[in-house]
């Protein structure tokens, strides 16, 4: 069994999982210097320890605002291996099938979702005039990302592997859509807060539509954002001259 002292250790120390990346494995050696503390606790054998070790040196690398989780995760099945509960083969199994999963899915909600969402808000806020609210809308999105850590650490070491089939009731990836939708209309609305009283309503719908379209075929038809950015491309150039002989637009 964990004290809650090593827990709370192993929990600090995913702060650090980055401070080890290497071009071999990636973030393998952050990892055990995560791990050690509660390795060290439920392998007292140094051969037993020693191999629990060598399971965690293998290639690994996912987002680190997963990581926590995860961690939580491999100490709750490292105590199952420990007690001979479960073989230890199967962690093997857990990390190829999660790790790059949870990459994936973080890259998409964070990183291209919650991440943009935080800058385009802030960046309007911040032009807006609104600097102390900017700030305290960043710090409390900042405490909220730590609360999420720990809670998912947490829930990682008390649920184990069922955690991970928890995190499909979450539906990150389609929340991460919605939000990238969001995000246009914030956009639309830093833009405006950008050049104010330049440009007439029909001109800001085209702009807001484009966006709404832009966002709904990345995110829902998959199409390549390349091959999106010369098609709107073309449309400016080509398209928008003979728009704006049908639709009066003011001058920029």
């Amino acid at each position: 069994m964990l004290t809650a002292r090593t827990l709370i250790t192993c929990f600090l120390r995913t702060y650090l999982i980055g401070t080890g990346f290497n071009t071999r494995g990636l973030q393998n050696t952050g990892l055990v210097f995560t791990m050690e503390p509660g390795l060290r606790e439920l392998y007292k054998d140094p051969d037993a320890l020693r191999e629990a070790r060598s399971r965690y040196l293998e290639l690994y690398n996912t987002h680190p605002f997963w990581t926590p989780l995860l961690v939580g995760v491999f100490l709750s099945i490292e105590s199952h291996i420990a007690k001979g509960n479960l073989p230890a083969k199967i962690l093997g199994s857990v990390k190829e099938t999660t790790t790059y999963t949870l990459s994936a899915i973080g890259d998409s909600f964070f990183g291209g979702s919650l991440l943009a969402m935080w800058a385009l808000s802030t960046v309007c806020l911040l032009v807006a005039g609104f600097d102390s609210i900017a700030l305290a809308w960043t710090l409390l999105l900042f405490a909220a990302l730590q609360v999420f850590k720990f809670f998912t650490f947490v829930s990682g070491v008390r649920n184990g592997l069922k955690m991970i089939t928890n995190l499909k009731n979450w539906d990150l990836i389609n929340w991460g859509e919605k939000i990238k939708i969001a995000n246009s209309f914030v956009l639309v609305l830093m833009l405006c807060l950008f050049w104010p009283g330049t440009h007439s309503i029909p001109e800001w719908s085209l702009i807001a539509g484009t966006l709404l379209s832009a966002s709904f075929v990345v995110g829902r038809l998959h199409f390549s954002r390349v091959l999106l950015v010369y098609l709107l491309l073309f449309l400016m150039f080509f398209i928008l001259p003979w728009i704006s002989k049908v639709i009066p637009l003011s001058p920029i």
